[in-house]
């Protein structure tokens, strides 16, 4: 596969071939700690992103995942420690010159006053990456397809449930072209036929785009229906990351509690 998304087709499409192009890039966490308030988050932590691959990031509630996207991102600083993009600190500003990164959040965090199609567009248009509106709505309705919400444009996010909304997002998200999209708690909130529509969305993206994607779930269906590869957090350290058959024959005391935990809290343990 090359590395360039198809969301923009070559010809008819009035783009700047830098949008075009996406390079999926590598990560490397080194030694990486924050706390607040004397709460120590993230401790000594240590984890590599292969370019390309969907790493899920596993952890009990609070044990530090979405902080741990929020310094990938560039949105918090660490106290101590490294984030390498692709070989360059996450902290360089040429980073962000060189690299598109895409984050969906938990909540979604869709603009209620405007529609569907303009809240995947605002990338599009803040940056004026389309010369007409014809680029803009065809990114629009491509990205919609992928995460299988055709024809949804016109509708407002507040007729959308919330398995659509978590849609919605990755669909903005892939609209920016970007080497890297973050997802946090992706299926939070939703019933276990959502999750799967969720999961699958997130599969999908693979068959349209090259992208590497970081998952932060304490869903361990979802960690084994989409990962490559998977990391449990716990107390804020990576303890253990292998493909998911390798988490499932996992030794560790605490990742075979957590894996027994939450099969529990989901009625036998029925994977998506």
């Amino acid at each position: 596969m090359s590395a360039r998304t198809d969301i923009v087709d070559e010809e008819g499409s009035d783009t700047k071939s830098s949008f075009k192009r996406n390079t999926p890039v590598a990560i490397k966490i080194t030694k990486l700690d924050k706390s607040f308030r004397g709460n120590q988050v993230l401790r000594n932590l240590n984890m590599d992103v292969k370019p390309g691959e969907t790493l899920v990031v596993i952890g009990k509630t609070g044990s530090g995942k979405s902080v741990l996207l929020r310094h990938i991102i560039g949105l918090e600083k660490p106290d101590s420690g490294e984030i390498l993009i692709n070989g360059m600190d996450v902290e360089d500003p040429e980073v962000r010159k060189k690299h598109r990164f895409a984050m969906v959040f938990q909540s979604s965090a869709l603009f209620n006053s405007i529609t569907v199609a303009e809240n995947i567009s605002l990338y599009l248009r803040e940056h004026r990456v389309f010369q007409d509106e014809n680029g803009i709505r065809q990114i629009v309705s491509n990205t919609l397809s992928i995460v299988g919400l055709e024809g949804k444009e016109d509708i407002m996010p507040s007729e959308l449930s919330g398995g659509m909304k978590k849609r919605v997002a990755i669909a903005r998200a892939l609209a920016m072209n970007p080497d890297l999209i973050l997802i946090d708690e992706p299926t939070s909130e939703l019933d276990p036929m959502m999750a799967r529509t969720i999961g699958d969305a997130i599969l999908n993206l693979r068959k349209h785009v090259e992208v590497t994607q970081i998952v932060v779930t304490h869903d361990i269906d979802l960690a084994h229906y989409i990962a490559d590869r998977i990391a449990v957090l716990d107390e804020g350290r990576i303890i253990e990351v292998g493909t998911p058959k390798e988490i499932d024959r996992s030794t560790n005391p605490i990742v075979r509690n957590f894996i027994t935990t939450q099969f529990e809290r989901e009625e036998g343990g029925t994977r998506l």
